[in-house]
């Protein structure tokens, strides 16, 4: 209770927002949250109610769900198939839609298959390939940097075992290098970002300074409750507002400039980084984490020789360019249509983190307008 009165105070907020109007002083500006719960908890508790119209706060690539392309789910789904396989993977990913295998099963979900588990971490999967020596665990391998130690000491841990019935499907994806290409992408027009929490306790602060030297991108890490966002809002407005441009840390009770080591470690200890494709935005260089050649044994697309297949993106779904945060839900043409939480067209209205997911739930006025 304590906590909640401390970080969700409402006398509090509204004091932060006018702080944050009399900052902008009739001036419009645009910055991005790259956190999918950043993003959730801004409509959640009606932050951006809050908030003057002239500031633009848009939602960008931090839903790990919703990032990854539909390529990767017709790979998962076509391992599903094969025989002998069990797809082991958390929740979120279940009702991602793919391409390849109709409209009537084009999710992991929708294919009805008893070979396909969730789990709630890396070691459940472990202990299902124990348990199941004549069988091929494949764990399907999604997220940040958040995920990728927890991922990276499942590997090390199959190796000291000796099993050689486990493996990732990896679509790891890191941060710095893909707000770096939301920069370049001058349709956008960003004037600051609030960084990833979650992520920066792994990496820290440092691997962002590269946007404030090279770009003048001010960027503040935050955290997730109420006041700790308006308060980022507020840190990043002030650089702005002063032509400064630097690496500020808010949730400094969880957050350090270097980030945890220890997780760090075991990150380049398994991995190595690599190209990787996000939906809506394309292939960003060295922006996703492989597996280094000592533990390719555990890499799943080399194993089975998955097939990259032809996918066909559904017609209409604007996810890509809610990503890259140049369209919103209510422009989309589907959006509380044919694209319901209930039946899902995109990954942005599946994965409790999507930018669709969120304004569904907490913006259905919205939803009406546009019926």
């Amino acid at each position: 209770m304590k906590y909640m009165t401390e970080f969700r105070d409402k006398e509090l907020a509204r004091g932060l927002a006018l702080r944050i109007s009399s900052l902008l002083d009739g001036r419009c500006y645009t910055i991005m949250e790259v956190c999918g719960t950043h993003t959730m908890n801004v409509f959640r508790y009606g932050l951006k109610g809050l908030l003057p119209a002239n500031l633009r706060l848009l939602s960008g690539p931090g839903c790990p769900v919703c990032v990854t392309p539909t390529s990767y789910i017709d790979q998962a789904i076509t391992l599903a198939h094969v025989p002998g396989v069990i797809i082991c993977t958390f929740g979120d990913m279940l009702r991602v839609p793919g391409s390849i295998t109709g409209d009537t099963a084009n999710s992991l979900e929708r294919l009805a298959l008893g070979n396909v588990k969730v789990v709630y971490s890396t070691a459940d999967a472990l202990s299902m390939a124990e348990a199941n020596p004549d069988k091929k665990v494949v764990f399907l391998g999604v997220g940040f940097e958040t995920t990728a130690p927890t991922i990276a000491a499942s590997v090390l841990e199959a190796d000291r075992k000796g099993l050689r019935n486990y493996f990732v499907l990896c679509a790891h994806k890191t941060m710095p290098q893909v707000m770096r290409s939301l920069v370049e992408d001058q349709t956008i027009g960003l004037q600051g970002f609030i960084c990833p929490a979650h992520v920066s306790t792994i990496i820290g602060s440092r691997p962002y300074e590269f946007l404030a030297r090279e770009f003048g991108i001010p960027c503040v890490i935050a955290g997730f409750e109420p006041l700790d966002i308006l308060h980022g809002i507020h840190i990043l407005l002030g650089q702005i507002v002063r032509g400064e441009a630097r690496v500020e840390i808010q949730y400094s009770r969880v957050a350090r400039p270097e980030g945890n080591p220890r997780a760090q470690a075991v990150i380049e200890e398994v991995f190595e980084p690599c190209d990787a494709e996000w939906r809506g935005i394309g292939v960003v260089p060295m922006s996703g984490l492989g597996l280094r050649s000592r533990y390719q044994r555990f890499d799943a697309a080399l194993h089975f020789s998955v097939p990259a297949p032809r996918t066909r993106e559904p017609k209409g779904c604007l996810c890509g360019d809610m990503l890259r945060g140049v369209k919103t839900p209510p422009d989309c043409p589907l959006f509380g249509r044919t694209c319901t939480p209930s039946r899902p067209v995109g990954p942005c209205m599946v994965s409790s983190e999507g930018t669709c997911a969120a304004w569904f739930k907490y913006q259905g006025e919205i939803m009406q307008e546009k019926g």
